[in-house]
């Protein structure tokens, strides 16, 4: 895939302001540490991340989603009332209908022209949807559009919580949870344009390649259970997978793209935590000096988890005009999705 008319002309972010540290996680497993004699600060160690923030348990992810929404359209030079299409790509919705993308467009006071639809893929739903508006704006179908993402990880976490207590777990029988003892909350939020719309000095969007492999979808599989949410990941497998076929992805992104191992100035990956930041860099040859990672104080925020990450990164000065980042992009399924930006200098 390959773009030439796609500009990502704001990209903004909302955080939760409850944090929960990974110690005060494994606190509320001191009896299932002391039961199976777990030494304490392995969270932390295994992972890298320190810390998680978390939005009200209550809180449906539209408004979540609405949050960022409204952030990115205060830093945007473009109206509520342009906006063509309203995506909200998250793994979490409000509900199974209507579209959570409805109730983001009521909070966000969205006019009656403009397209609404969830976009869902696990981890990689914001990245795809920033190829689904590229592709309408490329066809010239649209000119503008929100792509809006809220995550809450809590209810999974406490639900979780509660599974790990049971007297009945053994070592054996938590390997599965361990992966939701990474997952946060957050927001994020981008406005996609015309290029000739933006400021010369946004970001483009030049290229996109994808790898499927759904030989692998047991791996990590999600679902409700009432009001709670629940997660078994088997987290061995998953990396190994996830790295195969990030493997063949970056094939495919250096033949659309053009570019080599050497090209982009900064790499941002979907931030699960250091095992697979470094098994990915070593994997794909590349320099972790390029990396870029917000896993240590947000821990895992699905969808909201890269782009997020690519915000923090502009923001820090860690990615600048003159510069080109590719984004890469893995979500359960498993997909692999690999994104080229490049940003004019000023």
């Amino acid at each position: 895939m390959q773009f030439t008319n796609v500009a990502i002309e704001s990209i903004a972010y909302a955080l939760p302001e409850e944090v929960w540290t990974s110690a005060e996680v494994e606190a509320r497993l001191s009896a299932l540490y002391q039961r199976l004699g777990l030494p304490e600060g392995r969270l932390e160690l295994m992972t890298g991340i320190q810390e998680r923030r978390f939005w009200p348990t209550e809180m449906p992810a539209s408004e979540a989603s609405a949050l960022a929404g409204k952030a990115v359209l205060e830093r945007s030079a473009f109206s509520a009332e342009s906006m063509d299409l309203l995506i909200h790509s998250a793994v979490c919705r409000d509900r199974l209908e209507p579209a959570t993308a409805s109730y983001v467009h009521g909070l966000l006071g969205l006019p009656g022209q403009t397209q609404i639809f969830d976009l869902s893929n696990a981890c990689l739903g914001f990245l795809n949807g920033l190829v689904v508006a590229g592709g309408l704006i490329e066809s010239g179908q649209i000119d503008r559009a929100l792509i809006c993402s809220g995550e809450n990880g809590r209810p999974l976490m406490e639900h979780t919580l509660r599974e790990l207590l049971q007297p009945e777990q053994t070592r054996q029988s938590i390997k599965p949870y361990f992966a939701n003892l990474t997952i946060g909350a957050g927001a994020v939020a981008a406005v996609v344009c015309r290029k000739d719309l933006a400021p010369a000095s946004s970001l483009q969007l030049r290229a996109a390649a994808v790898e499927t492999d759904t030989s692998h979808n047991q791996l990590c599989q999600g679902d409700a259970n009432g009001n709670a949410l629940e997660m078994l990941t088997d987290s061995e497998e998953l990396l190994a997978a996830g790295i195969g076929v990030a493997e063949r992805a970056w094939a495919r992104f250096k033949s659309a793209s053009g570019w080599t191992e050497a090209t982009p100035d900064r790499i941002i990956t979907h931030q699960v935590g250091r095992a697979h930041s470094r098994g990915l860099f070593d994997a794909l040859g590349l320099d972790p000096a390029k990396d870029f990672t917000t896993f240590e104080t947000l821990g895992n925020i699905g969808s909201v988890s890269c782009p997020i990450t690519l915000a923090k990164a502009m923001e820090a000065g860690a990615y600048g005009p003159g510069q080109r980042a590719a984004l890469l992009g893995i979500g359960s399924g498993l997909s692999s999705l690999m994104l080229a930006l490049e940003w004019p200098e000023s």
